[in-house]
């Protein structure tokens, strides 16, 4: 491997680690009010979001192929199913709906 890559990848995993190794050990001290700890604690839940609902619309021309995806992932969560249950669920529910629509 050349020199050049490799100070580039260690460069990069710097430049990656020091704006989020600063906030943790200067705010480590810091107790933040509980309505900001509780706006943080939903902030993954609100990104989750924003990535899945476009794709669920824009998947298919069929608008209706995303959405049959989407509630069937929903229910068989729902179950309380472990997380590759629910993607296999889906997907089966998926090929079942590409066959007979």
């Amino acid at each position: 491997m050349d020199n050049t890559i490799l100070l580039m990848i260690i460069g990069m995993g710097i430049v990656t680690y020091i704006p989020r190794m600063i906030p943790l050990v200067a705010l480590s001290q810091l107790k933040l009010p509980i309505f900001v700890q509780n706006v943080l604690k939903n902030v993954p839940y609100a990104t989750l979001g924003a990535l899945i609902v476009p794709g669920v619309f824009l998947i298919s021309e069929d608008v209706f192929f995303g959405v049959v995806g989407a509630v069937a992932a929903i229910l068989i969560a729902f179950t309380g199913a472990n997380v590759i249950i629910v993607v296999m669920g889906s997907i089966g529910t998926l090929v079942l709906y590409s066959m007979f629509f």
